[in-house]
């Protein structure tokens, strides 16, 4: 077995432990892969072992890439833009990626539905992510602004809202934020009861916010090593 596949195996087993000591099915937790500054044939060797969510979050990087794996396999399966996505990048974005998780601000908002709206038969799933630090200037929705954020992302028509997206933060503990991306969620479905997704959980804490309701984990350098 190739240290890849040793990896990605042994994430696969701890979250269905995660999943079982929580009382859940590791079926309703999507492992998303962060392939990001590996090459192309990273997601191709994972294709063959089983993975079929890839996340990145550059759109000068994964543009590229994702156009390279689709002239070489007809696997199915799926991209997520897991990083801060600039307006004038959503054209591109849209063009391979059926999910952003990083929905963060009105103006990227604007962008969206002004290219969706080229084309008419496309949908995208999107998260809201949450800022959860005491400063403005990072990136995410300030907890105070999400049910109005909220209202407009569920406006717009070619959008389809998951649920919001959490990164934990290093000076707390990670339950402490879990804690509070679950309460935003809760907040959520009041507006939204299809809006039940959670994205949350890295390589470090995955586990931790399986317990607290993490339905999608943006797991890298755990399976994909460092580059």
């Amino acid at each position: 077995m190739s240290d890849l596949a040793q990896r990605y195996r042994e994430i696969v087993d701890r979250i269905d432990l995660a999943a079982k000591a929580s009382n859940r099915s590791s079926a309703d937790v999507t492992l998303v892969v962060v392939t990001k500054n590996h090459p192309h044939q990273l997601v191709l060797d994972l294709l063959a072992l089983g993975a079929r969510d890839f996340g990145e979050n550059r759109d000068q990087e994964a543009a590229p890439k994702a156009k390279e794996i689709a002239s070489l396999t007809t696997e199915a399966f799926r991209w997520h833009f897991v990083g801060q996505l600039q307006s004038n990048k959503v054209r591109s974005m849209l063009s391979y990626s059926s999910v952003l998780h990083s929905l963060d601000r009105s103006s990227l908002l604007k962008e969206l539905g002004k290219q969706l709206a080229k084309t008419p038969e496309q949908s995208l799933d999107v998260f809201i992510e949450l800022n959860l630090t005491d400063d403005p200037n990072r990136g995410g929705v300030e907890l105070k602004d999400l049910m109005g954020f909220t209202e407009q992302v569920l406006a717009a028509p070619q959008l389809k809202l998951l649920g919001v997206m959490g990164v934990a933060g290093l000076t707390v503990e990670p339950a402490v934020d879990f804690a509070r991306i679950l309460k935003a969620s809760q907040e959520v479905q009041a507006l939204s009861k299809a809006a039940t997704f959670i994205s949350a959980g890295m390589s470090g804490d995955f586990e931790e916010a399986i317990g607290f309701g993490a339905t999608h984990l943006r797991i890298g350098t755990a399976i994909t090593g460092k580059r």
